[in-house]
């Protein structure tokens, strides 16, 4: 999304009132609780975000299904949350529904991996390992879940999720679920047809399915820890952040190495500053809030742009209240 669609879509939050009255027949009719002003940098990586008016979290399909089909019914916005990666949250959190989406069932079948949308990647990649399957070793570098990769077409160390996917089960903004292959999807450079539906009716991964190769675990295993090592040499993962904050531009050219050679790793607003380990990460290391990540973000590309005449895409989804990027006075 844009910033002049943000600008043009505030968001129209629920009144205690609505928001007692949807929760408790959340609860009757679907057996899950709910709560109001549910404070979201807790379930964001980048650890910032403000609340969310009713919240609820599912673990299984049977209550994701249920859940969804009971904010369509109701018209109510409603928003998934998966680990919370690639994500910044606003500051005046998100108007509706946030469903958070624990559901991790998971079944092998040959080479066949089948995975609800709430199991984290990292956790995939592994199965996969234990099976003697191999296509998934990149999803040890994907922070998120199964449904937030399909939804971006996630990659990393030269795969992606198009690379092996077969299907998905996909709720759309009608309501109804169907499977749709990768080509159904639209899946293209950390993009897919997911991203571009109208905002607070998403379509909603409900799970995936995985073709592997066979392989020996041993070197399925080496493959994880090659990966593993890669991470910790080159990534900040001590500190909160979002991951790669913007798209690369094109398949040789890196992001992170046009803003390492601009000098501005180290440029700081507020709490949030670009990483001195990699360049394409953007960190939240004195408890910064969504606005100061937003407005470094936007600082950044436009340096870039200036000096490179390169203007980049943002990787990472601006969610939630648009009222919330800019500092409070």
């Amino acid at each position: 999304m844009t910033a002049d669609t943000e600008a043009a879509s505030a968001q129209r939050h629920l009144d205690e009132t609505d928001a007692i009255r949807l929760g408790t027949e959340i609860q009757r009719r679907i057996g899950v609780k709910t709560s109001r002003r549910e404070p979201l940098a807790r379930f964001s990586t980048m650890r910032v975000g403000g609340q969310a008016d009713l919240f609820a979290e599912v673990h299984n399909l049977f209550e994701l299904r249920a859940i969804v089909r009971f904010a369509r019914s109701r018209e109510l916005p409603l928003f998934i949350l998966g680990r919370g990666s690639n994500l910044v949250i606003s500051d005046r959190g998100v108007a509706g529904l946030v469903v958070l989406d624990r559901a991790q069932q998971t079944k092998i079948d040959g080479s066949l991996l089948t995975a609800d949308a709430g199991l984290p990647m990292a956790r995939a990649a592994t199965l996969g390992r234990d099976a003697g399957l191999s296509g998934l070793e990149f999803g040890l570098a994907i922070p998120g879940t199964v449904g937030g990769a399909v939804w971006a077409n996630a990659g990393a160390h030269d795969s992606d999720i198009a690379s092996c996917l077969r299907w998905a089960d996909v709720i759309g903004i009608d309501g109804s679920e169907s499977r749709l292959g990768a080509a159904e999807l639209g899946l293209a450079y950390r993009d897919s047809r997911l991203k571009h539906a109208p905002e607070g009716r998403p379509e909603i991964v409900t799970q995936a399915a995985f073709e592997l190769e066979p392989a020996d675990p041993a070197v399925v295993a080496e493959r994880l820890d090659e990966i593993r090592r890669w991470r910790q040499a080159h990534q900040p993962l001590g500190l909160p952040s979002a991951g790669s904050f913007f798209r690369n531009p094109s398949p040789d050219m890196s992001a992170g190495q046009l803003i390492d050679e601009l000098g501005l790793k180290g440029r700081r607003i507020g709490g949030a500053v670009v990483s001195e380990k990699h360049a394409n990460f953007i960190v939240n290391d004195r408890a910064g809030i969504a606005a100061d990540v937003r407005r470094l973000g936007e600082e950044v590309r436009a340096v870039v742009l200036r000096e490179r005449g390169i203007e980049l895409e943002f990787e990472v989804v601006f969610a939630g209240d648009p009222a919330g990027w800019e500092p409070a006075e």
